[in-house]
């Protein structure tokens, strides 16, 4: 496990300080859509001083929460207390007003703008502004909380992580003193990471309230004072941090079950070469520039090649080439000792090559949600059928099989797919593409919003086909199960190969190094 050693101890709020009044806190917050209750009479509470993390699966109603706390949705029951006085929101400017800034997963920044005109954004409109005072105000604001970004730099120059740096001082510009940060590690290097809890701490001190969604339990351990789980919209139980010391423990409370966090380990000890890639490159028409760039690398049969980098890296790019989605500008594609550059995914097909292609953007790219399981099997079948006609009755058996071996919850295999939690909608992706027994199969980002159990479930999978035989390409944003999973591990940086590691001799941090840096390390 990742330990950040980087916080100072985490306070001991009835010991050292007293349970003082909280800054922020919900009671009996309930908010239905139709007849879902997506929270139901949650009680919650944050203290000054207090970095809280807010735990669950998916569709425990953590986003629901927030989006309340933050003035998107009313809730239907219930109070929110801003130090014991009771707030109502009609809009986000009401709880940007009393004191409350939320970060979101996906930024709220204009890339064409610099940063310091990203800060001006949102401000009370007046004939009287003045933007100088709202540029010094934001220069003391940096230096109080630690805050690195360059404000005369052009928003799509910045690093991700400078980029949260700018919404982060664009809340606390504005005076926040309750922050909400929803997944902000997602796709940070573990480098921005230590810097990210370097700024949360210095909110800390100040006396700040601040509440971490995340999905990465090792960084709940080492920043959170305490935490709370969510499960199917209730409040299951906060606990105070030192009374939980390990990730299954919270896995565990969120799930209401114990569950197993194990990932086999299988080498891969065939030296046959399944895959060979040489001097790759692909250029972006719309973008003007290179997506990939000279990318060289070798797969063997029965190995995990995992890939690293930063979200728009290449990532996406260099899994639809070898898929044959995406026509590449130059190099070649050598499967098995035969040259298949330029031919299309229905070629390689045709051809009896199997390349499967699990796409990060399940119904948009991989299945059609409006048909059931039995068609979105017939969207494959039919590749391998001779003749004009496909007998649709004989996919049936199968989708069923797919149903009791992975475990998918459906009412029926005739059930439109789109209506399934998006677990179930991978597996279903998944046992497709396993169903036509690929050579390569190549996975972008498998496990994204995926709950804990379900991600393992996959886990399990990509170790069973490795025991097959079956070489797999593993698209990643977390390390910890890249370093766990795979045999090698590849990083791109900015479309080219920053380094190719021996997944069991190398760390987060020299894989971060990579992510960022243009040093090259082959194995």
């Amino acid at each position: 496990m990742m330990v950040y050693q980087l916080v100072s101890k985490p306070i001991k709020l009835k010991e050292e300080r007293g349970m003082q009044d909280s800054l922020i806190s919900v009671k009996g917050l309930t908010k239905r859509f139709d007849k879902v209750i997506a929270n139901n009479k949650v009680n919650f509470e944050v203290k000054p001083g207090e970095i809280h993390a807010l735990l669950g699966e998916n569709g425990a109603g953590k986003s629901t929460l927030i989006s309340m706390l933050s003035g998107v949705y009313t809730p239907d029951e219930g109070a929110i207390y801003i130090e014991g006085k009771e707030v109502n929101f009609a809009s986000t400017k009401d709880a940007i007003n009393v004191g409350i800034g939320t970060i979101y997963q996906h930024l709220k920044v204009i890339e064409p703008m610099k940063g310091k005109d990203n800060i001006v954004l949102g401000q009370e409109k007046s004939l009287f502004i003045s933007y100088k005072k709202i540029y010094e105000n934001a220069q003391k604001v940096k230096e109080k909380y630690g805050i690195d970004v360059d404000l005369e730099k052009y928003v799509y120059d910045m690093t991700v992580g400078e980029r949260q740096n700018l919404e982060i001082l664009k809340v606390m510009n504005r005076g926040a003193k309750i922050l909400i940060l929803d997944e902000p590690t997602t796709v940070f290097t573990p480098q921005e990471t230590k810097k990210l809890f370097k700024i949360m701490q210095k909110m800390k001190e100040q006396g700040c309230a601040i509440i971490f969604i995340t999905h990465k339990l090792e960084e709940v351990l080492a920043v959170s004072d305490r935490i709370t789980i969510l499960r199917g919209g209730k409040t299951i139980t906060t606990v105070d941090i030192e009374d939980v010391n390990d990730p299954k423990k919270l896995t565990d409370l969120m799930m209401g079950e114990s569950l197993d966090l194990d990932i086999e380990y299988v080498p891969c000890k065939n030296e046959k070469v399944r895959l060979e890639v040489k001097s790759l490159s692909l250029d972006s028409v719309e973008q003007g520039k290179k997506m990939l760039d000279n990318v060289e690398f070798s797969l063997k049969q029965g190995e995990v090649l995992g890939i690293a980098g930063i979200a728009g890296c290449g990532q996406k790019e260099l899994c639809e080439a070898l898929a044959g989605i995406q026509h590449i500008s130059g190099g070649e594609i050598i499967l098995e000792g035969e040259n298949i550059t330029g031919l299309d995914a229905k070629s390689f097909h045709d051809k009896g090559i199997s390349l499967n292609f699990i796409p990060e953007d399940r119904l948009g790219m991989g299945l059609v949600g409006d048909m059931d399981m039995v068609d979105n099997l017939l969207l494959r079948e039919y590749q391998n059928k001779k003749g004009l006609f496909v007998d649709r009755k004989s996919l049936e058996p199968k989708a069923t099989e797919m149903v009791e071996e992975l475990e998918i919850k459906t009412p029926s295999i005739h059930y439109p797919i789109r209506y399934l939690s998006g677990g179930n909608i991978q597996k279903i992706l998944l046992g497709r593409e396993l169903s036509l027994n690929p050579k390569i199969l190549i996975m972008s980002y498998p496990t994204r919003g995926l709950d804990v159990k379900t991600c393992y479930a996959i886990y399990d999978i990509v170790v069973r086909e490795k025991k097959k035989g079956t070489s797999v390409i593993f698209v990643g944003e977390d390390l910890d199960v890249l370093l766990k999973i795979s045999d090698r591990i590849m990083v791109l940086n900015q479309g080219c190969v920053s380094g190719v590691v021996n997944a069991k001799e190398t760390t987060k941090d020299q894989i971060g190094l990579l992510m960022v840096s243009s040093i090259k390390k082959v194995v």
